[in-house]
């Protein structure tokens, strides 16, 4: 699996041809980012840093063997023990498991090292394959809402059961760290 790593400024370039590469492919099912955020693509990403440094958010990409980003993963919104999971993976990339996968590793590490207790999620009704990442990931559906007009399910995820005792390994393997 491609390795989980916190957003870091030497990630833009990598990122940036993510998105461009998944640009078309995204919009298909999230609403598309605009012109403006590949023409400002630099200051949002400074931007994003600053976020992640003030607590708010935890931006997470998924790196494969050769420094490429096949995905991303976040936290944002993050406040009382709470978070909002986000997640979008390659084109190339989807079909094999990868999203689960990473949105399991993300729920062990927001238990274990970032010490939160609840995700919230949203997919659209029309995104079959969220829906079966977010549940089979141990999230339940809470509610109806629009995601940019289109009608969605909001979900939630308690992290009670993978919070381990000081010093343990987290459910899944993911050890915490300070």
């Amino acid at each position: 699996m491609p390795e989980i790593q916190l957003l870091r400024p030497d990630h833009a370039p990598a990122l940036l041809a993510f998105e461009r590469e998944n640009r078309a492919y995204f919009a298909l099912s999230v609403p598309d980012r605009g012109d403006d955020y590949f023409a400002r693509f630099d200051e949002r990403h400074r931007d994003l840093l600053a976020e992640q440094e003030a607590g708010v958010c935890l931006f997470h990409v998924l790196v494969g063997a050769a420094g490429e980003v096949l995905g991303r993963v976040n936290l944002v919104d993050v406040a009382d023990g709470a978070a909002e999971l986000g997640y979008r993976i390659a084109e190339r990339a989807a079909g094999r498991g990868l999203a689960t996968r990473a949105v399991r590793e993300l729920c062990a590490r927001a238990a274990g090292s970032y010490g939160l207790t609840v995700l919230r999620a949203a997919t659209t009704l029309d995104n079959a394959a969220s829906r079966a990442v977010l549940a089979r990931s141990g999230f339940t559906v809470t509610g109806e809402r629009r995601l940019a007009g289109r009608p969605g399910l909001s979900y939630v995820r308690d992290l009670a059961d993978l919070t381990a005792p000081p010093g343990a390994p987290a459910a899944g393997g993911v050890t915490p760290t300070p």
